[in-house]
């Protein structure tokens, strides 16, 4: 069976990822940019403002807002110390209370507040998110610089997470060979392996393990 061919920025099956965090990937990055083929003008850098939304309880449904939309993914599987992701819910504020009962508290894993209205705002939403202790609204500015290298879609990421500074580097792809390869020519053999939920929860406290490479 033929492998699909990765393209930045299309919806594919689902990919495994590999990605760390730090202070440096300086020698990594320096190899992805030399190793990756030309890509698209749209993704040599690219800036977005991100609301994630972190809970103490759930390490398996990672939820972030951008432009006024939720996107959920959930884990599916770890093949080779590499995690799958499926999305689990596109939703837009103004939001039901329906969704938020059925599908977003639950993904949180915590308890349901009241919901009294039909609708939800943005605002609502999130005052709902900061009265909960085991829910955390947190920032993300992302500075993303992206590259292609053995077929696997691959990023560099200054980001910024409630103001704190941290560098992010990936490979993701359908293909777990592919990534594995990756991975080996940029020299992150032996890197943790961990995602944006790990990083966030860690940088704010929420867990008392450190980054990739401090």
């Amino acid at each position: 069976m033929a492998k699909e061919k990765m393209e930045i920025g299309a919806i594919s099956k689902p990919r495994f990822e590999f990605r760390s965090f730090g202070q440096c990937f300086c020698e990594a990055h320096k190899r992805m940019a030399r190793l990756s083929v030309p890509v698209p003008e749209k993704v040599w850098e690219r800036h977005s403002d991100e609301i994630y939304i972190i809970s103490r309880t759930n390490d398996i449904n990672n939820t972030k807002i951008r432009d006024g939309k939720m996107d959920i993914k959930t884990y599916v599987q770890t093949v080779d110390g590499l995690e799958q992701w499926n999305p689990l819910m596109k939703g837009e504020f103004p939001i039901s209370a329906q969704v938020l009962k059925e599908e977003v508290f639950p993904a949180f894993m915590v308890e349901m507040p009241e919901l009294t209205k039909d609708t939800y705002t943005y605002e609502e939403f999130i005052a709902m998110v900061e009265a909960n202790p085991d829910l955390a609204a947190v920032r993300v500015h992302k500075q993303r610089f992206g590259y292609m290298v053995n077929d696997t879609i691959c990023e560099v990421g200054n980001v910024l997470i409630n103001g704190a500074k941290v560098v992010t580097i990936n490979s993701e792809s359908t293909e777990i060979e592919d990534i594995k390869k990756t991975i080996a020519d940029v020299g992150l053999e032996g890197v943790e392996n961990i995602n944006y939920l790990q990083a966030i929860k860690r940088v704010i406290g929420m867990s008392n393990k450190p980054l990739a490479n401090e």
